[in-house]
C-alpha cells in the first residue's frame, strides 16, 4: 500500500456504488456503508467523482434519489473507456493522475485503467469496506480548507461555466469575478494549512520541499524568516488559503526559499500576483532578491513564472548537491500589479 495521499476517488456505479445493473433493473439498491464511506472521505477533504458506462440522465436521477449526487464533481457517465473518463476528471480538477484512486467491480475495467495509467491507484469494489483504513486515504490532519474542499470546487465549476459562456477577452472575465487577494504574515492557526499546501501542491511549487507543522512553528518564531500566506475570494465564494511564500530575510538580501500556489488558481494568474508583491516589497525595502528553484516532474510552470517575472539564473549559484538553481531579480523589468484583483495586506 503506497504512502502517497489520494486527492480524488473515482467510482464506478453498477455493482460498486449500488447493487445491480441500472440498465437491467431500475430498482437497484445502494450498497451498505457506501453513503457513510462517501461522507467520511468528503469530510477528510478527498474529492469524489464517477467514471461509469451508463445513461447519464438515468444514473444521475438514481444518485439524486439516493441523496448522494452532490458528493461527486465532474462525473463522467458515458460509454467511453474508463481511462479516458479518468483523464478528463484529472484535467478538470487539475490534479495528477497519480493522486487518483479508481474503484470498480470489473477486473477488465481495472486492468484497462491500470494499463493506460499505471500511476492510478486501483481498488476492487469488493474491498470498499476497508477503503477508509488505507493509509493513502488518511490525511495526517484535516484543515478547514480541507473540510470545505468540495464546496470550493463546486464554486469553481460555476466559475468555469460562467467563463465558457462569457463573450469577450479573458481579462474582462477576470475583472468580472471581483477577486480579492489577502496577503498576511502566517499565524499559528495557518500552519497546518501551509503544511497541507506543501504536501498537495506540485505544479506551482518552486522547490517541492515539504515542511512539517513543527518546522513551520520554528520558522514562524525565527525573526530571520518571513512566512506569507495568501487567501482568495470572489463573487462566487471563498477559494480558501491558496498560496504560501517562505522568505529568508538577511540584512541586504531576501531569498525566496519556497513559493507555491494552489493549482485551483493557476488560470487566474494569482501565483504571479503573489510573486510580484514580493518583488515590489523587496525593491521598496532596498533588498537584493533571489529565489530557489528545484526542478520536479511537474513544476516547469513555476520556473516559467519566475523567468517571466524578471528572475534570471545565476551560473555561479547552482547548488548541484541539492539540485537547486538560484535565480536573481535585477528590478529592471518589474511587472505592474494587475487591476483585476484587489490586494489587501494585513
Amino acid at each position: 500500500m503506497r504512502q502517497k495521499k489520494i486527492k480524488c476517488v473515482v467510482w464506478d456505479l453498477d455493482n460498486t456504488i449500488w447493487e445491480g445493473v441500472l440498465l437491467e433493473n431500475e430498482h437497484v439498491q445502494l450498497k451498505n456503508n457506501v453513503q457513510g464511506i462517501l461522507d467520511e472521505l468528503d469530510k477528510r477533504g478527498i474529492l469524489l467523482s464517477i467514471a461509469s458506462k451508463n445513461i447519464q440522465d438515468k444514473a444521475c436521477h438514481k444518485l439524486k434519489e439516493f441523496g448522494i449526487l452532490d458528493y461527486f464533481i465532474y462525473p463522467q457517465i458515458n460509454w467511453n473507456t474508463k481511462s479516458s473518463s479518468i483523464k478528463k476528471i484529472a484535467a478538470s480538477i487539475n490534479i495528477g493522475l497519480d493522486t487518483i484512486a479508481f474503484v470498480d467491480d470489473q477486473p477488465f475495467e481495472l486492468e484497462e485503467v491500470g494499463f493506460t495509467f499505471p500511476e492510478v491507484y486501483l481498488i476492487d469494489a469488493e474491498d470498499i469496506n476497508n477503503l477508509l483504513d488505507y493509509p493513502c486515504m488518511n490525511p495526517a490532519f484535516i484543515t478547514e480548507d480541507g473540510r470545505n474542499r468540495r464546496s470550493m470546487y463546486q464554486a469553481d465549476i460555476r466559475r468555469n461555466l460562467q467563463e465558457e459562456n462569457f463573450e469577450g477577452p479573458k481579462i474582462e472575465f477576470l475583472e468580472s469575478l471581483g477577486m480579492e487577494l489577502t496577503i498576511s504574515r502566517a499565524k499559528e492557526e495557518d500552519l497546518l494549512r501551509i503544511e497541507e499546501l506543501t504536501l498537495r501542491t506540485h505544479q506551482l511549487n518552486s522547490t517541492g520541499y515539504i515542511y512539517s507543522y513543527e518546522e513551520l512553528v520554528r520558522l514562524c518564531q525565527d525573526k530571520n524568516y518571513l512566512l506569507l500566506i495568501a487567501g482568495l475570494k470572489d463573487r462566487f465564494g471563498e477559494y480558501g488559503k491558496v498560496g504560501f511564500a517562505l522568505i529568508k530575510c538577511q540584512r541586504q538580501q531576501w531569498s525566496i526559499k519556497l513559493l507555491l500556489m494552489s493549482c485551483r488558481v493557476v488560470s487566474k494568474g494569482i501565483g504571479s500576483v503573489l510573486l510580484n508583491y514580493i518583488i515590489w516589497e523587496a525593491h521598496r525595502k532596498k533588498k537584493r532578491l533571489n529565489a530557489y528553484f528545484r526542478a520536479t516532474d511537474s513544476n516547469r510552470m513555476m520556473y516559467i513564472a519566475l523567468k517571466f517575472s524578471g528572475f534570471t539564473d545565476v551560473e555561479d549559484k547552482i547548488c548541484a548537491s541539492e539540485e537547486l538553481t538560484v535565480l536573481e531579480h535585477s528590478f529592471q523589468h518589474m511587472q505592474p500589479m494587475p487591476e483585476y484583483v484587489k490586494i489587501f495586506v494585513q
